[in-house]
């Protein structure tokens, strides 16, 4: 170990307000860090002490307390290697989201974030003040910059630490997940290392946390931008990087990153198992259709949470297609899951009978196809109720925006998996599970008749989605544009999309924002989803004209 410094990236998975776990599981990464990889630092995520975001949690005045108590713990257990740890810092009635270097027993110092991001998922400005000055700490001769996430994205956090004398950055994250991210945070640090001439070690978070998936993926930058040292993502673990007596990053492991559909996948099982088993359900409950929607979110959980975890009911109407009960027995079957058909005939027939005196003959159309979803819907919270199990929805992006969704009924549940996989991405997906089944020499998971099969509801006698709705690839592109893109109406015509067709979306997307903020949270994959980052009034005369 002579002549060089040892960094290790502490890529570990923490639990939002579990603050003396969180240190607990921190003490077992530093004494790995120092005995086995022998290093000379470790470093671990933004906030780490009580978990990224943990939004109001902070307004809490006992919070603090115990976040006071665990830095205090973790400054004794900092011997034989510096500790690097992210914590928010309560000072002169001010808080801070801060990161606090501790070595043989103390602080040595502290560094207060300057850039507080205020978009998109961020609203760190609610809760802190910002920081204004560079902290660099020696170690092994080398001057080392502390910065923390947000910094990086703009020049000034990173130059005053050169400016100060560091040589190279430590830059601690809690970074979530979205589509072409992994490329976005390279060309920022590229970037960043080209002004200043300083390698970068990334630190980043990795778990699920409500909506949001933290994908790991940390890695160190060389001065010539190059990746060195590569951590996999969505998984925990201590990856080293060792610095020359320069500071400069040396040659290490590298990891492949997924490629796109494989990273939208880990990245959705990563948070449904991370909602479930931290959350302490028992295990998940999903209504099967034999529609593709629920294959994928079927395919999901099990790969998530295990065989064992995972109950699936499939519950056919008198609309119910033989191919449809035929599909959803033949991907129980194939993934061994606890199945069982539960039909809803004499239910609705219950139902209509009930109602009579309210209708003139039985319900038609939208009446009665939402009766059907909602009598589904009773049925799996009832048995969610029984078993402690997690009811599972299976709605897509798609019908998120546009309200091709049953209140009470199709989005009754507790975690929507899919809820930002847009259709089109739903079949990229079922392909890419099938595909990984036949490169391991397995049976295909999702039957193609599934695939290939025009999608429905099955709420009516011949009923398809086309029925109601523009065609997916017609969609899909006008729902990515408007919600993930900001485009306006205008905006979309100019750009060649239909003028009736995009002012029929737009207006399906403004009138169904009270389903939505009835629905339940989901995993975000895409740079904006419905929740966190998109924040519309349900009452509203706006055109987007």
């Amino acid at each position: 170990m002579s002549g060089h410094l040892r960094i290790v990236m502490a890529q570990i998975n923490l639990l939002v307000g579990d603050v003396d776990g969180n240190a607990e599981r921190m003490r077992a990464a530093v004494a790995e860090a120092r005995d086995r990889l022998k290093g000379h630092v470790v470093v671990f995520p933004e906030l780490a002490l009580i978990g990224y975001p943990p939004e109001d949690l902070l307004l809490r005045p006992e919070v603090g307390r115990r976040v006071a108590r665990a830095l205090q713990h973790m400054e004794k257990g900092a011997r034989g290697i510096d500790v690097v740890v992210g914590h928010p810092l309560a000072a002169d009635g001010r808080l801070y989201n801060a990161v606090s270097w501790l070595r043989d027993g103390r602080t040595i110092a502290v560094y207060r974030k300057c850039e507080l991001p205020n978009y998109s998922v961020f609203d760190e400005q609610r809760y802190f003040l910002a920081g204004a000055d560079a902290c660099v700490v020696e170690v092994h001769g080398v001057r080392l910059g502390l910065t923390i996430c947000e910094d990086i994205w703009t020049p000034g956090p990173v130059a005053a630490a050169r400016d100060a004398g560091a040589v190279a950055i430590v830059n601690i994250n809690a970074s979530p997940y979205h589509t072409g991210k992994w490329r976005e945070r390279e060309e920022i640090a590229r970037l960043r290392v080209r002004e200043t001439g300083c390698s970068l070690v990334y630190a980043n978070l990795v778990g699920g946390q409500d909506e949001l998936v933290f994908d790991g993926s940390s890695f160190a930058m060389d001065r010539k931008g190059r990746i060195l040292v590569q951590a996999p993502a969505f998984r925990e673990g201590l990856h080293a990087v060792d610095l020359d007596t320069s500071g400069e990053v040396q040659v290490g492991t590298r990891a492949s990153l997924p490629a796109t559909d494989e990273g939208i996948y880990e990245a959705l099982v990563l948070g449904v198992r991370d909602y479930v088993r931290k959350n302490g359900f028992q295990g998940v409950l999903i209504g099967l259709s034999g529609g593709i929607d629920s294959a994928l979110t079927l395919a999901l959980a099990v790969d998530a949470l295990g065989v064992d975890a995972v109950r699936a009911v499939m519950m056919p109407s008198p609309y119910t297609s033989e191919i449809s009960l035929a599909g959803a027995r033949a991907e129980a079957v194939r993934l061994g899951i606890n199945y069982r058909v539960i039909p809803i005939h004499g239910l609705f027939d219950s139902f209509i009978t009930v109602l009579s005196g309210e209708f003139e003959g039985a319900p038609a159309g939208i009446t009665g196809e939402n009766l059907q979803a909602r009598i589904r819907g009773v049925l799996l919270m009832a048995i969610s109720n029984e078993s402690g199990r997690l009811v599972l929805t299976t709605g897509n992006k798609s019908e998120m925006a546009v309200g091709y969704a049953t209140l009470y009924g199709d989005m009754a549940g507790g975690f929507a998996i899919i809820k930002d996989v847009s259709k089109t991405q739903v079949y990229q997906l079922a392909e890419y599970v099938n595909r990984r089944a036949s490169e391991r020499g397995e049976a295909i998971v999702i039957p193609g008749e599934v695939i290939r099969r025009p999608p429905s509801a099955e709420l009516a006698p011949g009923q398809k989605d086309s029925d109601s709705l523009p065609p997916y690839e017609v969609l899909d592109p006008i729902i990515e544009a408007h919600v993930e893109r900001n485009l306006s109406i205008e905006e979309m015509i100019t750009a060649g999309m239909d003028a009736p067709t995009v002012e029929r979306v737009v207006g399906m997307i403004r009138r169904n924002e009270y389903k939505r903020r009835q629905a339940p949270p989901g995993v975000r994959i895409t740079r904006r989803a419905f929740g966190r980052d998109w924040r519309y009034p349900i009452t509203s005369g706006y055109s987007s004209r």
